[in-house]
């Protein structure tokens, strides 16, 4: 006699991984990745530099991490979290602004009036300020109640703001600041070195920038704060504050082929700089943060914006993305 039970269900097959689709091009496995993972500024971002998006939707989703103070917060520096109005936050916001080329105007009103609201005497901006409601942060970003002024954070502010010919009060007292800061740099950390070359890559004088960058790239040379063989990192010192393995590469230095940084690296240098680049892709597409986790969603929602910054830097070098 037949059963008259309901016949099981049939088994549903798991999705198939990436790699099970077979080979993809570099691009696609960074887009399934950014649509999976990213946060939605990211995936706008995405969408504008590779999709030919518009950049109206970037600067929608940039606007839900301003302030009514000019500056931005809200976790936009994943490692710095809370809502308040951070120098590290607004930097980046610039940056956004820049690559979706709305970094003038009003916006930059608004910004440079903040920046000039928490400038140190010197008229530099520090990395961070102390938080009255105490929201978490990295531990290698503390946040104390008299911060100095930094070139970490002002060089790349500065520089962006030259670059997009923006003039306000504020930057003449902040390029004064830059000018002294990079040109005095004798034992730089290699985070120091890169925001020096932020901001000499477009500083109103060229001659003079040309002249601080080569001093500066004999001292990256010199004290080897870059590594030239990726085979053999352990040639390269780890800097000070970094994690085994935190090291910084040629194209950590020159993003884009025109900076000063460029000059400072043969072409064979850059081409395993580069090669080692684009090995990183992980297999979900993404590219790793290189430096210490701290905790789980500072981690994730900083390899977004990694990712991001690889495919530009392989595309700036001409490296085929797919």
């Amino acid at each position: 006699m037949a059963e008259t039970g309901a016949s099981p269900l049939p088994a549903i097959p798991p999705p198939a991984s990436p790699r099970a689709q077979g080979p993809r091009s570099p691009l696609a496995r960074a887009e399934h990745f950014v649509w999976l993972t990213a946060r939605v500024l990211e995936q706008r971002l995405f969408a504008h530099d590779f999709r030919g998006g518009d950049p109206g939707p970037v600067e929608t989703a940039l606007e839900a991490y301003r302030n009514d103070d000019g500056g931005y917060g809200h976790a936009l520096e994943p490692d710095l979290r809370g809502p308040a109005s951070q120098p590290l936050h607004t930097a980046h916001a610039l940056r956004v602004l820049d690559a979706v080329g709305r970094c003038g105007g009003q916006r930059a009103e608004r910004v440079c009036r903040y920046l000039t609201a928490v400038s140190t005497p010197d008229g530099a901006l520090p990395v961070t300020r102390a938080d009255r409601d105490g929201a978490p942060a990295a531990p290698f970003l503390p946040v104390v109640a008299d911060p100095p002024g930094e070139l970490l954070v002002t060089g790349p502010v500065v520089g962006l703001l030259h670059r997009n010919e923006v003039w306000h009060a504020w930057l003449f007292r902040a390029t004064d600041f830059c000018w002294q800061a990079a040109e005095s740099l004798g034992s730089p950390h290699p985070c120091e070195a890169r925001a020096a070359v932020a901001f000499l890559d477009t500083a109103p004088d060229r001659p003079r920038a040309r002249a601080a960058a080569d001093r500066l790239g004999r001292l990256v040379r010199e004290q080897r704060l870059a590594v030239l063989d990726p085979d053999d990192l352990d040639a390269c010192p780890v800097p000070a504050g970094h994690t085994p393995g935190e090291h910084l590469f040629p194209h950590d230095y020159a993003r884009d082929p025109r900076s000063l940084a460029r000059a400072w690296f043969t072409d064979d240098e850059m081409a395993r700089s580069l090669d080692f680049l684009a090995a990183g892709q992980e297999g979900d597409g993404g590219w790793p943060v290189r430096r210490r986790r701290w905790a789980p969603v500072p981690a994730l929602e900083a390899r977004g914006r990694v990712t991001l910054k690889a495919l530009r830097t392989l595309r700036a070098y001409g490296r085929p993305l797919g």
